[in-house]
């Protein structure tokens, strides 16, 4: 049990801390924000659904809302696949990845794009990989 628990830590802090896409928004320091993934990639065995948390990173001055459009490769499904991250509420979304039984063995991706009201969009991908289960 405390295995399992350190490693759900590590795997927390890994998200929280993350990989980052290109700044979106405004494009001076405390106007814009990235999204912030996890540094792993994420496997999923045949059959199963996994979650993963995405993050809005904020500046300090950026406040709007963002609308983040999530699609995944051929082969698995991800769920939302539509999300707006309000300004005043907490950044994170929780994605449930799914790959169906006869999924072929390898990587897939999943593409996220985060749309402000104004200002730039940015986008990233998570690499997940389908494993035997």
């Amino acid at each position: 049990m405390k295995t399992a628990l350190a490693v759900v830590m590590a795997l927390s802090l890994m998200v929280t801390v993350g990989c980052q896409s290109p700044r979106g928004g405004g494009m001076s320091g405390g106007e814009g924000f990235t999204i912030g993934i996890p540094t792993f990639d994420t496997k999923i065995k045949q059959g199963d659904t996994e979650s993963v948390n995405i993050s809005l990173n904020r500046g300090e001055f950026f406040k709007r809302d963002v609308t983040l459009d999530i699609r995944a490769s051929k082969g698995i499904s991800v769920e939302p696949t539509h999300a707006v991250v309000r300004g005043n509420e907490k950044p994170d979304v929780t994605l449930r990845i799914t790959a169906p039984r006869d999924t072929s063995l390898g990587e897939y991706k999943i593409f996220v794009k985060g749309t402000p009201e104004t200002g730039e969009p940015t986008s990233t991908e998570i690499t997940v990989k389908v494993v035997v289960p």
